[in-house]
Formats: structure tokens, C-alpha cells, sequence
């Protein structure tokens, strides 16, 4: 079922100016700057050996990132990420304890693999992205 942690998602109001800081101030390198239509954010990580950190910024017109971003200005953390075998298979086990995705069951990252959104009701109040491991 779950075999890892992927990433560490933060929203972000200028994805330029929070990849200038990191560097300057932390030393850490964004990758390739990504554009995933179906979750309307400007995308790109962080790649940190054992996880990632995401950068989102919303795209305009998605209204829930933009919501996040007026309730915090300087943007913050959205979601953590777990890798786990299949979405379609841990969703039907977690289902099956009364977790229900939030997401719909067609959702795909920007890599084009499967994911699911779990709300933050069923675990301990943070938001969980359920993703299958990149395959390159």
C-alpha cells in the first residue's frame, strides 16, 4: 500500500521569486518549471534524494489555490505526498475503512501518473495526495 513519502507541497504566490530564495538563501536548486492543465498550477520541484519539495503556483481561474493564497499572502504548505503501489488499489482498501478521495479517480500528476486527494478530516487534518512512483 504506502511504500514512501514523495513530496512536500507548497503553494506559492510568484514560483520564480520562492525558486530565487531557496537557492540564495538555502541552496537548493529547482528543476524544470512544469505546467499541469488538469490541476491549473505552474509546477517544479525540489529534488532532495530521499523526497521532494513542490512548488505550486495557481494558474488563473483555479479558484481553491487562489482562495489558499489570500487566506496566505506569502503562500505555505498545501499537501504532503505518499508513494504507495497503486491509487486505484489503496484507494479501494481505504475506502473499505470509510475514506472516501476527494479527488476525482481519473486525476494524474505532471508526470501522467495516477494520483488521488484525501481530505484532511481523515488524516490528522492535512491534506494527502495519494501518487504512484515516477516512471521515467
Amino acid at each position: 500500500m504506502i511504500t514512501g513519502l514523495s513530496h512536500i507541497s507548497l503553494i506559492v504566490p510568484d514560483l520564480e521569486a520562492a525558486a530565487e530564495r531557496l537557492g540564495r538563501v538555502y541552496g537548493l536548486a529547482l528543476g524544470e518549471v512544469r505546467v499541469n492543465q488538469q490541476q491549473g498550477v505552474r509546477l517544479a520541484y525540489v529534488e532532495l534524494g530521499n523526497a521532494r519539495i513542490e512548488l505550486m503556483q495557481p494558474l488563473p481561474g483555479n479558484a481553491p489555490l487562489q482562495r489558499f493564497l489570500e487566506r496566505h499572502p506569502q503562500g505555505g504548505l498545501h499537501h504532503l505526498a505518499l508513494e504507495v503501489d497503486s491509487v486505484a488499489q489503496t484507494c479501494e482498501a481505504l475506502a473499505a475503512s470509510g475514506v472516501q478521495p476527494v479527488s476525482a479517480p481519473q486525476a494524474r500528476n505532471v508526470h501522467g501518473e495516477p494520483i488521488a486527494f484525501i481530505h484532511p478530516r481523515d488524516f490528522l487534518g492535512a491534506l494527502l495526495e495519494l501518487e504512484e512512483p515516477h516512471k521515467p
